[in-house]
């Protein structure tokens, strides 16, 4: 992540909203986390910015105080995971965690190269059906509690990009790979889908999210050893003001932060898209550009 000249975020903050990265173990939800990072900061204000399958591990990114409001900003970044899958067995829920729909031996008849190619050739934008234990709605209902209630499950294809994809290693019928895709991507439907593009079913074994958008788990703070409020510090932990280096970004003079801070607009400088707006050294507000105006979006007050 760039980072700017003012280099005060390296401090401990103890009052200052921001993002807390941390690193879930396999066994805990995302909620657990949450609630666990709840407790130990004394602020019920958290939340993360997308979720992780009880399984998986790796980085969660959590935001804390009022700067909850911007998770929104979060959910186009590219994510990025070290995922292992098996060949011959596909599930109910595309994972090792779920009960066999299939098994087959006709991973026996495949070549090294043949499954390299195949994984490889996922790369670009595609349609993708979602796992049917997954968090997408059916009807106003969580397709995963659909699921476990016995109901029929139909989702519909969504679009979706994998960015990049590297096959570590092939020993069949287990295949490693890393992979980075756009948001709403579900990995074990990759491994699904790749298994029956082999002709032999597959699912997931492992994942590990490694990082998001700029951020990455080498930065992470464990989850079972999750900060006090007065112990937050980098590099796990990002106040509010550097925590979007992904978006443009507006330093604002005093006579601009009042008026941002009555939810005016103010003149935009030739920024484009959607802008965060500081005032010293503190996140006032995340705005929009309109013609030639900046108009806030979300306004945190001082």
């Amino acid at each position: 992540m760039e980072k700017t000249g003012d280099t005060s975020w390296m401090s401990p903050l103890n009052t200052e909203p921001g993002l807390l990265l941390v690193d879930k173990p396999a066994g805990l939800t995302s909620h657990d986390v949450v609630r666990g990072a709840r407790a130990r900061l004394g602020e019920q204000r958290v939340g993360h910015t997308g979720t992780l399958d009880p399984f998986a591990t790796g980085l969660l990114l959590l935001c804390v105080g009022s700067f909850t409001r911007a998770t929104e900003y979060f959910h186009d970044l590219a994510k990025t995971y070290r995922a292992a899958m098996r060949l011959g067995r596909e599930t109910t829920t595309d994972d090792l965690t779920g009960e066999s729909v299939s098994e087959s031996g006709a991973w026996r008849e495949l070549s090294v190269d043949g499954v390299t190619d195949a994984v490889s050739a996922v790369l670009g934008p595609r349609e993708q059906v979602p796992s049917t234990y997954s968090a997408k709605r059916v009807g106003g209902v969580r397709a995963y509690n659909a699921a476990r209630a016995g109901d029929e499950v139909e989702l519909k294809p969504v679009p979706i990009i994998v960015h990049e994809v590297v096959v570590r290693e092939v020993r069949l019928p287990d295949v490693a790979f890393d992979v980075t895709v756009s948001t709403g991507t579900y990995v074990r439907a990759l491994a699904r889908d790749l298994g029956r593009e082999l002709g032999c079913g597959g699912h997931l074994t492992s994942l590990r999210r490694s990082g998001i958008g700029p951020f990455d788990v080498a930065d992470a703070c464990p989850a079972e050893d999750l900060p006090r409020r007065e112990g937050l510090s980098a590099p796990s932990w990002r106040p509010a003001h550097i925590a979007l280096g992904w978006l443009g970004r507006r330093e604002l003079t005093e006579a601009e932060a009042e008026e941002i801070g009555h939810g005016r607009t103010i003149a935009a400088a030739g920024e484009e898209g959607v802008v965060s707006l500081v005032f010293d050294g503190r996140l006032a507000a995340i705005a929009e550009v309109s013609g030639e105006e900046l108009r806030p979006r979300k306004v945190f007050p001082a």
